[in-house]
């Protein structure tokens, strides 16, 4: 069902159809390090990317899975620079602004202040894509207070995407201008 709801998600932003590597929901935290560690590294051989975007090493919301995943997607990212892998440049961590969380009362998540987020990314232009590939996950709206909040909170929860850029191949490189042809707002 997940895979599916991923899927129909995919779908509604108009990307391609992911790669899904068939793990049990919710148990990610019990697979060994090295076999997750590998699987990631497998699909930075095949897939050939820039950029990986993960979890922060605190889940964000202290989740086993994204916990899981994002340590395994740290070590391959490293591992892929000990092998020589030059085209994939940085490893960012999904980020949530200490101000943001306070002025939305949201206190169950593990934020950042706000000087540390590297780059902000507003997606008002596809609003009614993410609303509709958030709607596929039907599993999880129950889970997803803030589609019961208010249009303004809910603008300001998912209408603008945060970065920390957590690590990098080669000192040089700028930010997402090089990486994904956008700018932070940082001006860096």
């Amino acid at each position: 069902m997940r895979t599916a709801e991923l899927r129909c998600s995919s779908q509604a932003l108009g990307l391609e159809t992911p790669l899904v590597l068939d793990y049990e929901d919710g148990a990610l935290a019990e697979v060994h390090q090295e076999e997750g560690v590998a699987r990631i590294a497998a699909c930075i051989q095949s897939i050939r990317p820039q950029v990986l975007l993960t979890w922060p090493l605190d889940g964000l919301s202290g989740h086993p899975d994204h916990r899981a995943v994002s340590r395994w997607t740290l070590e391959a990212f490293q591992q892929s620079a000990m092998a020589g892998y030059q085209e994939l440049t940085s490893l960012y961590y999904l980020a949530f602004p200490s101000s943001l969380a306070k002025k939305l009362g949201m206190s169950h998540l593990h934020t950042m202040p706000d000087s540390e987020v590297t780059i902000s990314v507003n997606i008002e232009s596809v609003w009614e894509e993410k609303i509709a590939a958030i709607h596929c996950h039907r599993t999880q709206i129950g889970e997803t207070p803030i589609l019961q909040a208010p249009l303004e909170h809910q603008k300001l929860f998912l209408g603008v995407e945060y970065f920390y850029r957590a690590t990098y191949h080669r000192p040089c490189d700028v930010l997402l201008d090089m990486d994904l042809g956008m700018k932070s707002e940082r001006g860096e």
